[in-house]
């Protein structure tokens, strides 16, 4: 019997525990993103300005990237369960001080460290997940594996994220919405933790200078493999266009077009449901037949640097069109799944220091989430919503051009064939 569900576990390519590893990550990250789509204009109108928000964000958003560097590495030294429960702990510390010392008493000075605090949660919790199911998946069907991690992801951080707040809020409040968080964070992190067990992703035993290295070794890998690095730059850019739409594009909807929360949350929320399906299915055509590179550099970064300046101008076209805005969602969200293979891509080209490339992609999506406020913070008094809807737009084609360096090994040695084919002729 035992050899029969392994042989269709095998068939299937992926073990049911990581099935519901995929779970625990979408009722975890549902809870983390319960106010991402309001919270800065809630703050702005509870008093803040537009840069107060943003240096909020870029507070925690620079937590996040440095504990998405070492969750990676960590993850190594110590086994993915025991970084998924310190995300677990700091996420609900940071979330409980958030609410109590720093919105309920609208003191600033308080919400910066403990909104901060909860930046080390889901990157510890989630992207040790992610190098778990690195290590478990078979290469063959790891942009697959990848591409359900960030379906979970997304479906959770954007889509219950979204949706849930537009149907609640008027139920249970703001303030109500943060607490619910708490109960969705620890009910997936709880799956969570079960599913990953004991279970070791690598059988480092050194001692506190072999440890060093370990944690060090995102860094030289990016001397070492530069590829890596250029990975580590397009996963930034990956996220950094629709990292910062929360913190500015709502106001612009509403002061220019007259939209109102609820709409903006449930287009955003509609956004990354269009990503999540397609989370499911551009991954296989890029798996077997399109490949890894050309998707992340034609669908993701170009298509995402398209899509972000028409999700601007839309309005300015249709006005208040609440359906076409919606559409225009959808094709966003479908084009950035384009990025999915990268993960895939980056440990390809390191496959004996996958830990370490994950490292610096974890970083980088990190980083994304502190230079994006950084962005609009700088910028947006200077030349206004639509000069930094064009450095997003501008970043994303640069992505496109980085990904022609991002070749794998076969993909160069196909290349050099085909120069040594061309060559011959003349030769002879």
């Amino acid at each position: 019997m035992n050899a029969t569900l392994e042989q269709q576990r095998n068939k299937a390519g992926l073990p049911a525990n990581m099935i519901w590893g995929f779970v625990a990550m979408l009722v975890f990250m549902a809870g983390d993103g319960l106010e991402h789509a309001w919270l800065s204009p809630y703050l702005i109108e509870r008093g803040l300005t537009v840069q107060q928000a943003a240096t909020l964000f870029t507070a925690y958003g620079a937590v996040l990237a440095i504990s998405a560097y070492f969750s990676g590495v960590l993850t190594e030294i110590w086994g993915p369960r025991k970084v998924m429960l310190i995300g677990l702990i700091t996420w609900l510390i940071g979330q409980v001080l958030f609410i109590e010392l720093g919105l309920k008493q609208d003191n600033y000075a308080a919400m910066l460290p403990t909104y901060a605090l909860r930046g080390i949660g889901y990157p510890f919790f989630c992207y040790s997940f992610l190098v778990w199911v690195t290590y478990r998946s078979p290469q063959r069907i790891m942009a697959t594996a990848v591409g359900l991690f960030w379906a979970a992801w997304s479906g959770g951080l954007y889509v219950v994220g979204s949706y849930f707040p537009a149907f609640m809020t008027d139920r249970i409040g703001y303030m109500g919405l943060l607490w619910s968080a708490v109960i969705w964070v620890l009910v997936g992190g709880i799956v969570g933790l079960l599913v990953v067990g004991n279970d070791k992703v690598s059988e480092n035993t050194g001692d506190a200078k072999d440890k060093l290295k370990s944690l060090l070794s995102g860094f030289t890998i990016c001397i070492e493999k530069p590829k890596v690095a250029i990975g580590g730059l397009v996963r930034i850019i990956n996220s950094v266009g629709v990292g910062a739409l929360p913190i500015f594009f709502p106001l612009y909807l509403a002061s220019e077009y007259k939209y109102t929360t609820g709409e903006w949350l449930t287009i955003w929320g509609t956004f990354w449901f269009a990503n999540i399906i397609f989370n499911l299915i551009i991954p296989y055509i890029s798996d077997r037949w399109l490949g890894w590179r050309k998707t992340i550099m034609w669908l993701g970064s170009v298509g995402c640097g398209v899509m972000t300046l028409v999700l601007f101008y839309t309005p300015q076209v249709v006005g208040h069109n609440f359906w076409v805005m919606t559409l225009v969602a959808i094709i966003f969200g479908i084009v950035l799944c384009g990025f999915v293979p990268l993960s895939a891509l980056v440990t390809a080209l390191a496959p004996d220091q996958k830990g370490s490339a994950m490292a610096i992609v974890s970083f980088g999506a990190g980083m994304s989430y502190f230079i994006a406020p950084a962005i609009v913070g700088l910028f947006i008094n200077s030349i206004g919503a639509e000069g930094v809807i064009w450095i997003f737009a501008i970043l994303y084609f640069i992505g496109a051009v980085l990904m022609k360096f991002m070749k794998l090994p076969e993909e160069e040695k196909q290349k050099d064939s085909s120069n040594l084919y061309e060559v011959e002729p003349s030769v002879h």
